[in-house]
C-alpha cells in the first residue's frame, strides 16, 4: 500500500500586520488543502513577517537601540491562547489538515519572547511546539530568549503515521541540529526560514537529509530570496546507483511548493543503508558537549551555555 505524505510549502510575503497575516496565511491553507496537502508549513515568524529592530549587526547598532524600540517589538508577540493561534488551531479542524504555524512568542513573566513553532494536528492539537535554539545572536534575536531541546512528534495523518522534528533558519548551519532530531526519530524535519539561501546553504540542507536520512523541508519568504527546498533522504537505489535527493527548490515568487515523500521507501531505504544512527560511534564525540570556545570562535554577543 502506498504511503505518501504531502506537504505544502507556503512561499510568501508577509504584510507585517497580524489581522492581514492571519487572513493571507487561511486563504493559502486553503489552497494546500485543494492541492491534497497533509501538513502546511509557513516561513519563520509568520505572525510579525520576521520584522527586524535594526539593519546590520547588533554591535554595529546596540548604542542606538532604545529601550522604546525594544518594548513596541515584544508588544507583537503572542501566545497560545491569542486569536492568532487559535485562528489556526480552528482552521487545522475546519479542514482537517495539519499545519506548522511561526510566530513571536510571549514568554512568561518579564522573559524575551521566542521565535516558536507550533505543529497542530488536523485535530487541532499541538502535538509539538519548538523554539529555536541557534538563536541570530549577532541580530535581532539577541533581544530574544533562545530555546533549550529539541523536538520530535508523531503526526497522525490520513494515509498513517509519521515522525516529524523542527528546527528554525539558524539551526541548519549547526550539523546538531538534524542529528538531534534523526537521533530521537524524526523521518522528516520542517525548518521554517526567513534569511537569502545561497548555493552552500541549500547544500547544506541536501547533506542534511542525506547524513541524518531524514527528508528536509525548508520555507522561506518570496521576498527575502525564496528558494524554499525539500530534500529526499534517499540517495542511492537498492543496487547502489546514486540519486538526486533534492525534490524541490523554489523560484522567488509567492507560490505553493506541493512536495511528496514516499514513507514506504523512505523507510526500507533506512532499514537498509549505512548512514544515520546505523555506525555512529558516540563514546568518540565527547568534546562536541564541552562548552568551551577557542580564542579564534569568541563573538562577545554570543550566547554559547
Amino acid at each position: 500500500m502506498d504511503n505518501i505524505f504531502k506537504i505544502a510549502m507556503l512561499q510568501l510575503n508577509s504584510n507585517n500586520s497580524i489581522e492581514k497575516n492571519i487572513q493571507k496565511g487561511e486563504t493559502f491553507c486553503r489552497k494546500a488543502k485543494n492541492m491534497g496537502a497533509d501538513l502546511i508549513v509557513f516561513p519563520e515568524m509568520w505572525s510579525n513577517g520576521y520584522e527586524s529592530l535594526f539593519e546590520g549587526n547588533y554591535l554595529d547598532n546596540k548604542d542606538i537601540i532604545t529601550q522604546e524600540q525594544i518594548e513596541n517589538y515584544y508588544s507583537k508577540a503572542v501566545d497560545i491562547n491569542s486569536n492568532f493561534m487559535q485562528k489556526f488551531i480552528e482552521l487545522a479542524k475546519d479542514l482537517e489538515i495539519a499545519i506548522a504555524i511561526t510566530f513571536l512568542e510571549k514568554n512568561i513573566g518579564n522573559k524575551k519572547p521566542k521565535n516558536t513553532v507550533c505543529i497542530i494536528d488536523r485535530k487541532g492539537n499541538i502535538i509539538l511546539k519548538y523554539s529555536k535554539v541557534h538563536t541570530v545572536d549577532f541580530k535581532t534575536e539577541y533581544f530574544l530568549e533562545p530555546g533549550k531541546e529539541f523536538y520530535t512528534a508523531e503526526l497522525e495523518y490520513k494515509n498513517g503515521k509519521v515522525r516529524l522534528g523542527a528546527m528554525i533558519c539558524y539551526d541548519r548551519e549547526f550539523p546538531e541540529s538534524a542529528r538531534m532530531l534523526m537521533l530521537q526519530g524524526s523521518e522528516i524535519v520542517v525548518c521554517p526560514n526567513a534569511c537569502y539561501m545561497s548555493k552552500i546553504r541549500l547544500d547544506q540542507l541536501k547533506v542534511r537529509a542525506f547524513e541524518n536520512m531524514c527528508g528536509i523541508v525548508t520555507v522561506n519568504y518570496a521576498d527575502m530570496g525564496g528558494k524554499s527546498s525539500a530534500f529526499s533522504p534517499i540517495v542511492r537505489d537498492k543496487n547502489k546507483q546514486e540519486l538526486d535527493n533534492e525534490l524541490l527548490i523554489m523560484d522567488e515568487q509567492e507560490a505553493i511548493g506541493l512536495v511528496e515523500f514516499d514513507l514506504n521507501a523512505a523507510r526500507e531505504y533506512r532499514s537498509r543503508e549505512i548512514w544515520g544512527n546505523a555506525y555512529r560511534k558516540p563514546a568518540a564525540y565527547k568534546k562536541i558537549i564541552d562548552s568551551d570556545v577557542q580564542k579564534t570562535f569568541i563573538r562577545f554577543d554570543s550566547r554559547n551555555n
